[in-house]
This record gives C-alpha cells, structure tokens and sequence, in this order.
C-alpha cells in the first residue's frame, strides 16, 4: 500500500511540474522577420515618439535589453496580446524621422499614492534627443495624457484620470486649442458672496489625444497612409522598474 502511495505522489508532483512550470518560466514568443510596412497602432495604448533614426540608442536610454528582431505586424499585434501586452514593448523602425516605442507597460503618470514613474523616463530620454513626445489613451478607465519635450525642456504636460488631473504643465499648445481643448473658468456669480469653484476641465477623450500626436508630429492611427519602406523593428521586455509601485510612507 505505502509503495502505491509513493507513485501517486509522484505522478502528481510530475503532472502539476508539468503544468506550471511554463508559467514559471519567463515567457519567449518567436517573431515573423520578414521585412513589411508599418502598422496602424495608437487606439487604447500609451507610446512614446522620439526623433532618432536610431533605435538602439533609444533602447539602451530606456534600459531594454534582450531585444529580438520583430516586423511591425507581430510587433503591433505582441503589444496588444491579452497574454503578452503587460510584457513586451514594441520599438519601431524609423518613420520620418520618428521612432515609436509603444506597449501598455510604458509607466502611466501617476499622483496620490503612486510613485510617478513616467516623468522621471520622459526627462532622461529627453537628455539625450531632441524631440520626445508622449501619448496614452486608455478609454476603459477614462485615463488620457500627452506630453512634449524639446531641446531637452519640457514644453507640454497633461493628463487627465477619471478622478481629477494628474499633470497640468506648460501652456495648451495651438493643437489643443484648435481641438477644442481648454480650460473654463469659473467665476463668483455677481451679488453674492464667494466663488463658485475654481474651473471646469474639458475631459479628453482618445480622439483628442490622437489629433493632438499627428498635429505635434504623427498620428499612429494613420501611419499605414504613409506607405514607407519595408522594414524591421524589435521586441523587448519591459523593465522591471516601470511596474506601478506604491508611495512608501514615512516611519
């Protein structure tokens, strides 16, 4: 009886290592190489916009490594796999001039009781290239930002949660405003003491933050358009260190 007992143990111990160790393991996905046009992204994502030409200087500021070779359309559709998108980022070949660095892993800016990680990355890559631009738009949890570096200062920052602003720097640039994206202020209705409350936020929606990429520089929602040449970018997983991480309070 005891020997049949041992087996059992073990056959169970051989079936769950089975099981789990594939999702102990960190997980590879094999990318399609063959050289192809760039591919519509933007809806639903956060990305990053930088004028360079080149991507592994790009990669080695952001600190991503174990890069593997990808063409827009495994790329694009890695960063938008429910089992791979919290992962993996996505770096584009060139575009005009421009190179994406796009994934949902990307740090959100963040306030209250969240460290913010996202300002931090913007202000090292924007030490080291000239343009850096900014986008997220997460419709399901009513989360919106856009950012702007240049020359290695920071000309525009926003973002807006369902809550309340996260970011609110630097003045509307002349794409928001043609966007109709303001601010109204609201002031103490006369005869009557006090003020009715400081001011009322137009909330953003995804098309907003899309019209306000291809006005500062490009729409990846119409990059298909462009054509371009047939091409490669990589894949690259997210470092560790871009994960939300909650403010530590004070002994």
């Amino acid at each position: 009886m005891l020997p049949a007992v041992f087996i059992l143990v073990a056959l169970t111990i051989a079936i769950a290592t089975a099981l789990l160790a594939p999702r102990l393991l960190p997980r590879r996905v094999r990318m399609d190489v063959a050289p192809d046009r760039p591919r519509a992204f933007g809806s639903e994502m956060s990305w990053l916009a930088v004028k360079t030409d080149d991507a592994g200087r790009l990669a080695a500021v952001l600190g991503l490594d174990d890069l593997s070779v990808a063409n827009w359309n495994s790329g694009i559709g890695a960063i938008y796999d429910l089992k791979l998108s919290d992962t993996f980022v996505f770096i584009s070949p060139p575009v005009e001039g421009w190179t994406f660095v796009a994934g949902v892993s990307l740090p959100l800016p963040q306030r209250g009781g969240f460290v913010d990680k996202a300002a931090p990355l913007l202000t090292r890559v924007a030490r080291e290239f000239r343009s850096v631009q900014y986008f997220a738009t997460f419709p399901i949890i009513d989360f919106y930002a856009w950012a702007w570096f240049e020359n290695g200062q920071p000309m525009r920052a926003s973002a807006f949660g369902e809550a309340a602003p996260v970011w609110d720097s630097g003045r509307p640039t002349a794409r928001e405003r043609e966007l109709g994206l303001s601010t109204l202020e609201l002031r103490g209705i006369a005869n009557r003491q006090g003020d009715i409350g400081g001011a009322l936020l137009l909330h953003p929606t995804e098309s907003h933050v899309l019209g306000i990429a291809g006005g500062w520089g490009l729409n990846p929602m119409t990059i298909e358009a462009l054509g371009g040449r047939h091409s490669t970018g990589w894949i690259a997983r997210a470092p560790h260190a871009w994960r939300a991480e909650r403010v530590r309070s004070a002994a």
